[in-house]
């Protein structure tokens, strides 16, 4: 059935739903990677964005019930080249139309995807209406320029957990009695590590718990008391969606935080630390997103690729502290991927170790924050 994707600059594409009738408004953003489409659905740092695949052929392998890594889909919409509806892989269990129009996530097909990143990368990310409802042109241009914008906005609120919440055996476990009655389990040689939940991916969890850790998730809005109360041996701070100076109550917390013990942020997260340092955030033009981006470890010379889902960036210069050190820069930008701290146990980068969809060069991190606890 026939589909319309307006820009806020008046730009329209004409395809197809496969998804059946629906209409939704965000932010048009694109992603490089070639595979992993469940995982970028199911990330939580999406909220908010229609995400425009570049890979032109899109749900071959269908989807299953393992590669998730949130309890929904977070996406406002999928655009692809050419959908696949007959999915074959061993491990597929439903088509992904089936699984978004469960969900009531809109499907675009048929437009010239690359010609709608190529048109993002000139004039950057911007508000989208797709409809298969209202097919007017000029209508679905007023209500993009209408939709929320992404700078400013909290969307932390809309993805954190709800209540405070162990980590168990890959699952995620309520508290009996609550966090002011939370006692750490007797497993000796684990590392007690307080997650910040601004919208976290399941594979870092996993990638802690496989590390021996025992991981109590915290909502965004938990105050330094709370964490001051738990004594953990270290503190993580997710990746998630929106303007990190909207976050302004996860800045005063992380502040607050600095120095006492082991700090460790993803994404957001690094976003995050660097305001509690005093920088600032901008955001960038069109931000990155996808499975292939090239990284720079400024100490070892190495290059990693990773896995990257942003489009908010540290202003280096920003930072006037002569204690905090740039530790990775992306190679094709040149902007901020990674800070350290030269006295306090303190680090952050902007990209994905946990990959999921991605490489594995830079798993090696959650071992630096191991030995940091140690």
């Amino acid at each position: 059935m026939k589909a319309i994707l307006a820009l806020e600059d008046g730009t329209i594409f004409t395809g197809r739903s496969f998804t059946g009738h629906g209409e939704t408004v965000g932010e048009v953003v694109f992603n490089t990677s070639m595979s992993g489409y469940q995982e970028i659905l199911t990330d939580p740092s999406y909220c908010g964005q229609m995400v425009n695949m570049t890979y032109p052929l899109i749900g071959n392998y269908g989807i299953n019930d393992l590669d998730i890594e949130s309890d929904r889909i977070q996406v406002k919409a999928l655009i692809v080249k050419e959908y696949q509806k007959y999915p074959n892989n061993w491990r597929s269990q439903k088509s992904l139309a089936d699984y978004l129009m469960a969900n009531n996530i809109p499907g675009l097909e048929g437009i010239d995807t690359r010609a709608l990143t190529r048109h993002i990368r000139l004039q950057g990310a911007m508000k989208a209406a797709l409809s298969t409802q209202d097919l007017d042109p000029d209508s679905l241009v007023e209500k993009a320029r209408h939709s929320p914008d992404m700078v400013g906005r909290d969307l932390v609120r809309e993805v954190t957990c709800r209540e405070p919440m162990l980590w168990q055996d890959g699952r995620p476990v309520k508290l009996e009695g609550g966090v002011e009655q939370f006692q750490w389990p007797d497993e000796p040689g684990a590392f007690r590590v307080v997650a910040m939940d601004y919208g976290v991916k399941l594979n870092i969890l996993r990638s802690l718990e496989k590390r021996g850790c025992t991981i109590l998730l915290l909502p965004a809005d938990a105050g330094p008391e709370t964490i001051n109360r738990l004594d953990p041996h270290g503190l993580f701070l997710s990746n998630g969606p929106g303007d990190p100076a909207a976050v302004t109550y996860a800045v005063e917390t992380i502040r607050d935080q600095i120095g006492k013990r082991p700090v460790f942020g993803i994404c957001l997260g690094h976003q995050l630390i660097g305001l509690a340092l005093g920088g600032k955030t901008f955001k960038l033009k069109f931000g990155h997103r996808g499975a292939n981006q090239p990284v720079k470890d400024l100490k070892t010379g190495k290059v990693e690729i990773t896995s990257q889902n942003h489009g908010f960036c540290v202003d280096m210069e920003s930072l006037q502290d002569q204690d905090i050190e740039l530790s990775h820069i992306n190679l094709n930008d040149n902007t901020v991927e990674g800070l350290v701290h030269k006295k306090l146990p303190l680090f952050s980068v902007q990209y994905h170790p946990e990959a999921s969809p991605g490489p594995h060069d830079a798993t090696y991190l959650f071992d630096r924050f191991i030995k940091m606890m140690e």
